[in-house]
């Protein structure tokens, strides 16, 4: 019996290797949303339901028209969403750097995509 790994293990390990960290952690959350069963960021479409896993990157408070705001942009490897709460200032747990599954319907404006008052599920 060969004890020589398969190429395909090699070639991987090879790779982490030589990638740099903001590639190990797209990597790592890539395997992770699809673990939890979600869809990636990147092929996402305008008026779509979908629920996507990420780690929150920012969380800002953006009023508009006079109304609080809660914005979060959440990075799966593959791209970012924005999730926006209306009429909220703060969240518990919604902070940058929680993982968390969300879902919603993806709004795609100025070339963005946006899901506004998604229903979320923190992660540890």
């Amino acid at each position: 019996m060969s004890t020589k790994p398969s190429s395909g293990r090699l070639r991987r390990a090879l790779r982490r290797l030589a990638a740099t960290p903001d590639e190990l952690e797209a990597d790592d959350l890539l395997s992770e949303s699809e673990s939890q069963g979600c869809r990636q960021i990147v092929g996402l479409g305008d008026r779509e339901l979908v629920t996507i896993f990420g780690h929150l990157k920012n969380v800002s408070l953006a009023p508009r028209a006079g109304t609080p705001t809660l914005e979060a942009v959440l990075y799966d490897g593959s791209g970012d969403v924005t999730l926006v709460w209306l009429g909220r200032r703060t969240i518990a747990g919604i902070k940058p750097g929680a993982n968390l599954v969300a879902s919603g319907r993806v709004s795609c404006h100025d070339q963005r995509r946006v899901i506004y008052n998604p229903r979320y599920e923190l992660r540890v």
